[in-house]
């Protein structure tokens, strides 16, 4: 597994080794010791999530406050989606700056997107299935989120707005600005 630090460096893309042969491939997608010697602290994950989705689908951005707050490990099972994370701690040099990876079944990469970030996707085939571990349980309570669409992100999310299929939450989150349901740079929210 190779783990390459992004323009934002809390987020890192996942390279898993690839072994394929005539009959097929085999690649170990998960290991704990080597994303905790890489990271420097234990992330212990502790729910698997699974979506299923046609082209335009756009799933987010999404984040959930502390105590819930959420790192996830995403990636596609089949088709293709592009992935964005968000940074949204007040006071970070990249507050306010994205990440955006395309993640395929064919390319295998995945994206370690960690507590302080809003996370979203959209939709880039038909019959795509997105997975991802998170490692603090869904609370409702908690659950916040970001508006797709905010101008000051910038993010270009490949397919045109008439063309998103988006959920009625997801069509009536607040801009980046307008929430003060946010996290503060430089403190861990790990413990």
């Amino acid at each position: 597994m190779k783990f390459i630090r992004t323009e934002i460096p809390d987020v890192i893309i996942c390279e898993p080794l690839v072994h394929g042969d005539n009959r097929g491939y085999f690649v170990e997608t998960f290991r704990q010791d080597k994303l905790e010697d890489f990271l420097g602290f234990n992330l212990i994950f502790c729910q698997d999530n699974e979506s299923k989705s046609s082209r335009g689908v756009l799933r987010g951005l999404h984040y959930q406050l502390a105590p819930s707050a959420q790192s996830k490990l995403v990636r596609v099972i089949q088709g293709k989606v592009l992935d964005v994370a968000v940074d949204i701690r007040k006071g970070s040099p990249t507050f306010g700056k994205h990440v955006s990876v395309e993640l395929t079944a064919e390319n295998k990469k995945q994206l370690l997107v960690p507590r302080g970030f809003a996370h979203g996707f959209v939709v880039l085939e038909d019959n795509t299935i997105f997975a991802y571990k998170v490692d603090n349980y869904y609370s409702p309570e908690n659950d916040r989120g970001i508006a797709f669409d905010d101008p000051n992100l910038s993010i270009d999310w490949q397919i045109p707005h008439t063309e998103l299929n988006l959920s009625q939450k997801d069509t009536k989150q607040p801009k980046l600005k307008e929430t003060n349901d946010l996290f503060e740079y430089g403190v861990n929210y790990y413990e």
